[in-house]
């Protein structure tokens, strides 16, 4: 039985949490990788980028495919796909009206970069509900799986990593709840969960539960001891 605290703070991961962004993000990616002579399939990308940083996905690269990310190639890659945002980006079903029912502070802590994440959340309806509570992997040494980031939220929370609980959809940010000593539960609800076999995935990492449905966040909170 988990002998922690009831949860003091509930921490969400952004992309394919709160935003349905990741099948737009990795076709833009893979894409762009196409016309740099590195194609991927989806399974490869979901497999090596999904929940990590943007340093960590550079370092993959050039270490397993000798590509290099090359700045003008990530202004593009920027630049496609922040306009694919503005125009295509939805929340996540729910989401609002799960965390408007927590009746706990919430923040924000996205592998993403802090301007894609404001951008994401604005263009969602989401951003009145977490800001200024939005921490960046750009804000850490370490990237997710690594616990860096999870840690900062906390400590600027105010919170006890033990009574954090962490929303995640993806491997590394399970793992990197796990490494700060926090529950999580994962979702996988985005329309990359198919494509990405999520649901096997995080199965293998054992979170406190699994939902597709943001409906059903609240109340398992409400009963985490």
């Amino acid at each position: 039985m988990d002998s922690r605290p009831h949860p003091a703070l509930v921490i969400f991961d952004c992309d394919g949490v709160l935003v349905d962004s990741e099948t737009i993000s990795l076709e833009v990616m893979l894409g762009l990788l196409t016309e740099a002579g590195c194609p991927l399939t989806p399974e490869e990308g979901y497999a090596h980028f999904l929940g990590k940083s943007l340093g960590s996905v550079r370092d993959w690269l050039a270490r397993e495919r000798g590509v290099t990310l090359t700045d003008p190639l990530l202004a593009e890659m920027r630049r496609r796909l922040l306009a694919r945002f503005e125009v295509e980006l939805q929340p996540v079903q729910g989401v609002a009206e799960a965390v408007q029912a927590l009746d706990l502070p919430v923040c924000v802590a996205s592998s993403s970069q802090p301007d894609r994440i404001r951008l994401s959340l604005g263009v969602t309806g989401l951003l009145p509900l977490f800001e200024p509570h939005i921490f960046s992997a750009t804000m850490v040494a370490n990237g997710k799986p690594a616990p860096d980031l999870f840690l900062l939220a906390a400590r600027r929370m105010g919170a006890d990593p033990a009574a954090c609980l962490v929303v995640e959809d993806s491997p590394a940010g399970l793992q990197a709840a796990d490494a700060a000593g926090m529950r999580a539960i994962a979702f996988t609800g985005g329309s990359h969960a198919g494509p990405a076999s999520l649901r096997a995935a995080v199965e293998n990492l054992a979170p406190m539960a699994i939902i597709a449905d943001m409906a059903d966040l609240p109340g398992l909170i409400r009963g985490a001891a």
